[in-house]
């Protein structure tokens, strides 16, 4: 098998991994029941609201299937998005920011917490909910301003706090996070339909889980700021609300329990188990050994990718103590996916998965027969256009050869340039979907 091919291999992989996370098609498969749910609680409107980065095209699928029953709707998607469909009926579509959130965010927000007030309980409200979305519903709470939700925002994800750390503090500082959407929306009826980009599908971390119960507290908030040092540099307004919670002085998120959740329905319709599953069966199909080794890679991008290097490596050796040769090895594919973290301290540029994939080359430097690719399935890793990269036992010596020291580019995380310097940078461009990232090395 020729290097190129391994390269193509595992692209095709990759992209049989995000077309198992259609958010279209996923949509398309619960909309029978919406429309019999609808019917035999004898509901006389239709709603729909939706926030994350596959948005549009789950509002599509929606409106496409069950658009006669829709009264009106609202969505929010990341800046870009919205090219993916002309309009979709009786749904406006904004578009915001991410990671941090903007005033068009803001707005659109506004009109959905409008849009879902003072209802009754003959309304169904459809949730479209995906990746991306505590970002773009935003609502800072009373005293909070958005600049200071963004700092707030910003330190932390700096910092490397994981999406359950930054989620828990982002829903006490909000008025939609943390089930308080369906309580501005009780009495109606809610179903949430789910794509997760979450280790675990944790409903309550999902777009911070405005539609869930909230396992989190004000004094787990503030412990993840603790965990951190950066007490003393949030903006003070922020502090304020979080001891004022702890005091008891503000009331606590929604939890399980609580009324406002009677009358919801939160559904998963994708996720990244699903996608490394579907990455799997068509490794299998194009002649792979293929497994899945995790669906939980999360912690540093760099150790990670160190991580699974040694695995990818430890498989390599293996493999040539195995009696038999050429054809009669079966190459090796293994599969993993997660979220993982980076701990900003350069100036670079650069995401997750770009910096995953220089960690993985600069472990596997100079051997032959590992090809491996790590992405993100929404197609924009972290600040960039890419999605991720592709790296290989050559890739350190690539680099050399023309004056680039890798262990610069990753002190400064400035992975997305290095990538881009020796031309093995992954872009897919938006996906509309986002079911975190996925992770690929195929084993000669």
């Amino acid at each position: 098998m020729r290097m190129d091919t391994q390269r193509e291999q595992v692209v095709r992989i990759f992209r049989a991994a995000l077309q198992s996370a259609d958010p279209y098609g996923a949509v398309a498969l619960h909309t029978e029941a919406i429309s019999s749910f609808y019917k035999n609680k004898n509901c006389n409107r239709l709603l729909v609201v939706g926030f994350g980065k596959a948005a549009v095209p789950m509002a599509r699928a929606l409106a496409d299937n069950a658009g006669g029953l829709i009264s009106s709707g609202i969505a929010v998607t990341t800046y870009g998005q919205i090219k993916q469909a002309v309009a979709v009926d009786r749904i406006k579509i904004h578009e915001a920011r991410h990671p941090l959130p903007d005033a068009n965010g803001v707005r659109a927000t506004g009109e959905i917490k409008e849009l879902v007030r003072n209802l009754d309980d003959r309304t169904l409200v459809v949730c479209l909910i995906s990746g991306g979305g505590s970002a773009l519903l935003v609502s800072p709470c009373a005293g909070i301003t958005l600049e200071e939700k963004q700092a707030a925002t910003n330190l932390l994800l700096r910092a490397g706090a994981d999406i359950y750390e930054l989620n828990t503090v982002r829903k006490h500082i909000s008025d939609v996070k943390g089930g308080k959407l369906a309580g501005i929306a009780y009495p109606a009826h809610i179903i949430s339909l789910i794509l997760s980009d979450v280790i675990g599908d944790r409903l309550d971390v999902i777009a911070s889980g405005p539609t869930s119960p909230d396992r989190t507290t004000y004094s787990d908030a503030l412990k993840v700021i603790e965990r951190y040092t950066l007490a003393e540099k949030m903006p003070s307004s922020v502090m304020k609300v979080l001891e004022s919670g702890l005091q008891g002085l503000l009331a606590e998120t929604p939890k399980e329990g609580n009324p406002v959740f009677e009358k919801v329905d939160n559904v998963i319709i994708g996720s990244n188990k699903g996608a490394i599953e579907a990455a799997r069966a068509e490794a299998t199909r194009l002649g792979f050994d293929a497994a899945v080794i995790s669906a939980e890679i999360r912690g540093e991008a760099r150790d990670a990718g160190r991580r699974l290097a040694r695995e990818a490596i430890e498989v390599l050796e293996r493999r040539k103590r195995e009696p038999g040769t050429g054809d009669g090895k079966r190459p090796v594919c293994i599969v993993s996916g997660g979220e993982t973290t980076v701990t900003v301290i350069g100036s670079g540029r650069g995401g997750r998965n770009t910096e995953l994939a220089l960690a993985f080359a600069e472990e596997i430097e100079g051997r032959d027969g590992i090809t491996f690719l790590s992405a993100g399935t929404d197609g924009a890793d972290g600040p960039t256009d890419a999605a991720g990269a592709i790296a290989d036992g050559q890739t350190i010596a690539k680099a050399r050869a023309i004056g680039v020291d890798p262990e610069q580019y990753l002190q400064n995380n400035d992975s997305y340039n290095f990538f881009k310097r020796i031309d093995d940078l992954l872009i897919t461009g938006l996906t509309g979907t986002n079911v975190m990232d996925i992770q690929i090395a195929l084993i000669l």
